[in-house]
């Protein structure tokens, strides 16, 4: 009995050590959540590598989804399989078209905290890309799509006209990187543009949403409008931005995903 009584009074001593300042230790700081990138139509994974970059010198661990542009359902079973796959907290990430898989994909995944639209859809049930995009002025990509490639299995491939890239899908990037981008980019199945959303997660989970004032693809009328309606936490506009705002501005996008990253 003397021993255990003088064991914890020798701890006691050594909790509380000279100078006021406690010996105790002190509790973990919270594990960051993983951020998820899912890139969009016309795009891949490299269009996320100036975000990524800022996000890992910040501590975060990223992972750039596969995304294969082939149908919001089936595009969103495959992102959500990533999700699965990580044990903590996740902050999801879409980019364009990618905005309709991350709803789709977080839609009954417990640990996706907060989603990212990053000048991106968040459609309603029955909505999709295409319609979203004509319900404001000011998209002018049709005119700038390639003829539509036949796929074997049936349906289209859609790219945009190399030519053109530069222009409508990344006018403030300096041209040498869109000529590389356009070289690069990945076709979206004309179908997956006119495939409405189902039940969409930002209904439930908190949202946050970045784009440009000068984006061509998507009217920033609409994607006002989408954030507005999901109840935003944020909303950040950036002037003179195209559709490539994570490419051009990937500072500006890190750190809205690191806010809402670290909203509790």
């Amino acid at each position: 009995m003397r021993t255990i009584v003088a064991s914890a009074l020798a701890l006691a001593a050594g909790l509380l050590a000279p100078g006021g300042q406690a010996q105790a230790q002190t509790s973990p700081e919270p594990e960051k959540p993983t951020v998820v990138l899912v890139h969009g139509a016309f795009a891949d994974s490299s269009s996320w590598n100036g975000v990524i970059t800022a996000l890992r010198h910040d501590g975060y661990t990223v992972v750039a989804a596969p995304d294969n542009l082939r149908g919001v359902r089936v595009d969103a079973e495959v992102v959500a399989s990533v999700i699965r796959s990580i044990a903590g907290p996740v902050v999801l990430v879409g980019h364009s078209y990618g905005g309709s898989v991350i709803s789709e994909a977080a839609e009954g995944a417990p640990n996706v905290k907060a989603l990212v639209y990053v000048a991106a859809f968040a459609p309603d049930a029955g909505e999709t890309a295409l319609g979203l995009t004509g319900k404001f002025p000011g998209s002018t990509l049709g005119p700038t799509l390639a003829p539509p490639v036949p796929l074997a299995a049936g349906g289209n491939d859609l790219y945009i006209q190399q030519a053109r890239f530069h222009d409508q899908f990344a006018a403030d990037v300096p041209e040498a990187d869109a000529l590389l981008m356009g070289a690069g980019q990945r076709p979206i199945a004309e179908a997956a543009l006119s495939e409405a959303s189902t039940a969409p997660a930002w209904k439930h989970v908190p949202s946050w949403f970045v784009y440009g004032d000068a984006d061509r693809n998507i009217p920033p009328a609409a994607l006002g409008f989408m954030a507005q309606r999901a109840g935003a936490r944020e909303t950040v506009v950036i002037k003179g931005a195209s559709h490539v705002v994570m490419v051009s501005h990937p500072a500006r996008v890190a750190e809205l995903i690191e806010r809402a990253a670290a909203v509790k």
